[in-house]
């Protein structure tokens, strides 16, 4: 039991809460263990100064996203997505992993043992960060769905099930007029037939009485998947959690990812045009430090009456988003890294644009935000019969 203030619940028990709330703690409690919805227990002791509420873990919302093909009348390649994500309030003050639930203190300490300096944030004010879980399954699969041997000038069958954890720093450098937001992302999973991949596309193609891709008996073997990615973005600085009225701003980008699911690095721009902008870090298609919903101590003003100026709003925007990439490794084209594999020549520059819509509400007092956009990727493999191209769709909701 954990008390916080005058309430006392349990961090995965019944209390009353949303629908919305109750979905995102079960999300942690599942992955994190059963001090996760709530953070560490301040009871101590040995002497300890107790830890403060904003030093514990709480939850502020998440965000479910959907990407396949057939949004773009295609149905190969990188053929479907699904990522649902949580996403913490913000932890202020000293970084204390004691505060935290076993899985979390011990990532920070990594981080802290990793790249010292990441939590110090020397040279700028107050840093605050947050932390977003993402449980997510990926597949990729050839053009041809009638074929059950292996089709050696096209890409493997291939699935990844994984588990991500990111860590998010926002900071205002002084004297500077731009805002940074750095991010650690850790991912694990599996690839293979226990990503569950050939079941899940059977599944919707059965549901949406589809021909079945009959060649998932050659896809990649199964092992373990691993991935370290570390991103920072940056953009002008602003106060308060829109910029009001019309208006337009740009987002850069640069990220470097290690493992065995994908060896990379990238470089990014967004530009954003439209009303009431979010005072965020843009819109990105499914991938490691995309759902990068920034800390953020401006969110709750929303609930407080008389409105301030600096509270959240809402908006509507337009995005367009250009990423080069440089690929030493994709286990999608490369295949299995710890046995032989299907695998295909793959390309060792991408490009990458995307373009769509978003926007945002105040619903009962609760944040919603919808943002649908178009990628077009270059070829990723010398085999490749022309670009790839999918569409992406993201639901978030802050409580």
């Amino acid at each position: 039991m954990t008390r916080i203030g005058n309430h006392r619940s349990g961090a995965c028990g019944s209390g009353v809460r949303s629908p919305a709330r109750h979905a995102a703690s079960l999300l942690a409690c599942a992955v994190l263990g059963p001090g996760a919805a709530l953070g560490a227990d301040s009871t101590h002791s040995t002497g300890i100064p107790p830890c403060l509420p904003e030093q514990r873990l709480h939850w502020r919302g998440g965000t479910l996203r959907l990407e396949n093909d057939l949004l773009a009348g295609t149905d190969r390649n990188y053929t479907n997505g699904v990522a649902l994500m949580a996403v913490s309030r913000d932890l202020q003050g000293e970084l204390r992993p004691t505060c935290l639930p076993g899985p979390i203190g011990l990532y920070a300490r990594l981080i802290g043992w990793a790249d010292p300096g990441f939590t110090r944030g020397s040279g700028s004010r107050p840093a605050s960060q947050n932390l977003v879980v993402r449980f997510g399954q990926a597949m990729f699969t050839p053009e041809d769905e009638t074929r059950s041997d292996v089709i050696v000038d096209d890409r493997p069958y291939a699935g990844l099930l994984y588990l991500g954890l990111a860590w998010n720093r926002r900071i205002h450098p002084r004297d500077a007029r731009h805002e940074v937001l750095d991010v650690r992302e850790l991912t694990i999973g599996v690839i293979g037939p226990w990503s569950l991949a050939e079941q899940s596309q059977d599944l919707v193609h059965r549901v949406r009485n589809i021909e079945r891709f009959r060649g998932w008996d050659n896809q990649l073997h199964n092992e373990p998947a691993f991935q370290v990615a570390m991103e920072r973005k940056f953009k002008p600085h602003l106060e308060g959690a829109v910029r009001p009225g019309w208006g337009s701003d740009w987002i850069g980008s640069y990220a470097l990812r290690a493992g065995n699911i994908e060896t990379a690095a990238s470089t990014g721009v967004e530009l954003r045009a439209g009303w009431n902008i979010p005072n965020d870090f843009g819109s990105y298609p499914i991938r490691p430090g995309a759902e990068n919903r920034p800390p953020s101590g401006v969110a709750d003003l929303r609930k407080r009456e008389p409105r301030s100026i600096r509270a959240p709003r809402p908006g509507v925007h337009a995005f367009v988003n250009l990423e080069a990439k440089a690929v030493a490794r994709d286990f999608s084209l490369d295949g299995n890294l710890f046995r032989d594999s299907h695998h295909v020549s793959r390309r060792p520059w991408v490009a990458q644009a995307s373009a769509g819509i978003s926007s945002q509400w105040l619903v009962a007092g609760r944040g919603v935000r919808i943002a649908v956009m178009r990628v077009w990727r270059t070829r990723e493999f010398d085999q490749q019969s022309g670009r790839h191209a999918f569409g992406s769709i993201a639901l978030s909701l802050e409580y």
